[in-house]
């Protein structure tokens, strides 16, 4: 028997009802129908990581199928199994058996559906038209436009949105006095600051800061999170602007060095903090245009060391012209 001390927080704090999804209180209204009806069509989960989906279908089939969701519910994670076989051998297997409840049709979750092969797709397309009859598909993507069209056609699009910053701290507060936690107020921004409205990033940051201690600040959470402060990634880009090339690169090495951080981490944050900068609108459209070009590079393979100095060099000559 599983203790539920060991349990990943991510799953013990997963809500198992329909009603306690945190904020996407429209779908959830519309999934409580699903189920009061007992019909429902294929559809595509929208959005972001972390902001609910895989736990909006987990949710659907529990409260549709109760004790028997293990021979009537199926996940699989599509960026694990690209290929034309796993939906010819797995998903073909699942949907051509005829489901065990009663007056209900099975389900099939793909996960990651956007990471599924072209070959994969239509293969799936062909499936989802054979038994129709008893099988309904969910999947879930990122990217709804990378699903191809003959499949969009064949389903409802629910788009979730990222959290608020309220919806996240009722969230934290949850597993703050489910755990017997002490988060303070910092800690706490420094949880959405990092999650970006990801639960599932925030679950594991917190869980893996409450190992060491009960009372939990500001700073586990940024170490953990291989993140730096926000304040610290603005001093660089302001450190850049101002003409202050060795400043700037001295709060570089800090966020290498001390922080750990790769060059697309520190890109995302500066181009995160550039808005919230006290300069004006040029300034800060030539920062985030910066960003993305450096941005491009790395990932076209060159070395991040010298393409963020290049960078900051760059700032640092947009401010003597």
């Amino acid at each position: 028997m599983v203790n539920i001390e060991d349990i990943a927080w991510t799953e013990k704090y997963r809500p198992s009802k329909i009603d306690e999804i945190i904020g996407q209180g429209a779908i959830a209204e519309r999934l409580k129908a699903f189920v009061k009806s007992k019909s429902f069509p294929n559809m595509i989960f929208a959005g972001p990581a972390g902001v609910g989906k895989t736990t909006s279908a987990i949710a659907l089939a529990k409260e549709l199928y109760g004790e028997n969701i293990n021979e009537a519910f199926l996940e699989l994670n599509a960026s694990d199994s690209r290929g034309i076989d796993v939906i010819r051998g797995k998903v073909k297997e699942f949907a051509r058996t005829l489901p065990l409840t009663s007056g209900l049709v099975k389900i099939i979750f793909l996960d990651e559906a956007d990471a599924l092969t072209p070959e994969a797709q239509h293969a799936l397309r062909r499936t989802m038209e054979r038994y129709s009859a008893t099988t309904r598909f969910i999947f879930s993507a990122n990217y709804a436009s990378k699903i191809i069209e003959p499949i969009q056609s064949r389903c409802v699009v629910l788009r979730f949105k990222p959290l608020n910053e309220d919806e996240v701290k009722k969230y934290i507060k949850r597993v703050e006095k489910g755990e017997k936690l002490e988060v303070d107020d910092k800690a706490t921004e420094a949880l959405i600051y990092v999650s970006e409205g990801d639960l599932r990033k925030l679950t594991n940051v917190l869980q893996s800061a409450a190992v060491v201690n009960k009372k939990v600040g500001e700073k586990e959470i940024y170490d953990i999170a291989s993140r730096a402060r926000p304040k610290e990634v603005a001093s660089m880009l302001r450190y850049a602007v101002e003409g202050e090339f060795q400043k700037a690169r001295n709060e570089l090495n800090t966020l290498m060095f001390s922080y750990g951080m790769s060059g697309e981490d520190i890109l995302v944050q500066c181009y995160r903090e550039a808005l919230n900068l006290p300069l004006g609108d040029p300034v800060k459209l030539a920062i985030v245009k910066a960003v993305g070009e450096y941005n491009f590079r790395i990932v076209e393979g060159a070395n991040e060391r010298i393409q963020l100095e290049a960078m900051i060099a760059d700032m640092a000559l947009m401010n003597k012209k």
